[in-house]
């Protein structure tokens, strides 16, 4: 899953939001330089991509998609769900979405110096350009996808990402809906049962 989810599923944790966000930027040398709470965020953020990955719901999108994206079919399945999650925001939690993207965003500021180049770097344009809101609209995973292209290097595997969600638009969202209760309560096992590293 993406930014959104990854959030989401921090639940109202500063420490385990910033580094479920960091847990795809750092190494483990990295990680082991962080306060321990953050630590337990970054180890979060690894528990959750691989029960994602794993996940039958996840897999009949994945392999739908296949053909058409090849080895980026995971990555677009990642941001589709964050798209899916706005769209069923009420179903999830009763904070709008609009105010928990501005938590999520002020949780970020408040532990920027965490952050390693580049991410330092792009988090405030992130905030600026108001990626989590984004991922409600079509314009605006269009716009993810433009982005990503540019750091990838089979840029025409993305190409057609937008149609192929609106094409599989029902059997998508009906995925999304049978898996990420099961996300929810694997990310609260993993913060009960996982003790912060020493």
């Amino acid at each position: 899953m993406n930014f959104l989810a990854h959030f989401f599923l921090s639940g109202k944790d500063d420490h385990l939001m910033v580094g479920n966000f960091l847990g795809d930027y750092l190494n483990n040398a990295q990680v082991s330089q962080l306060p321990p709470a953050v630590q337990k965020g970054v180890a979060l953020h690894r528990a959750i991509d691989s029960y994602t990955d794993q996940h039958p719901e996840v897999l009949k999108g994945v392999r739908r998609m296949y053909d058409r994206h090849s080895k980026y079919a995971p990555v677009i399945i990642d941001v589709f769900y964050d798209y899916f999650l706005a769209l069923n925001w009420s179903t999830y939690s009763e904070q709008p979405l609009s105010d928990f993207i501005l938590d999520a965003y002020a949780c970020l500021k408040r532990h920027h110096h965490l952050m390693p180049e580049p991410v330092h770097t792009y988090v405030p344009k992130m905030i600026a350009d108001n990626w989590l809101e984004t991922y409600a609209t079509h314009n605006g995973i269009a716009y993810t996808f433009r982005r990503m292209s540019h750091r990838v290097s089979r840029p025409e595997l993305l190409a057609g990402a937008l149609d192929t969600m609106v094409s599989h638009f029902q059997e998508l969202n009906t995925e999304f809906n049978a898996f990420f209760p099961d996300a929810i309560r694997h990310a609260k096992a993993f913060v009960k049962q996982v003790a912060p590293p020493q």
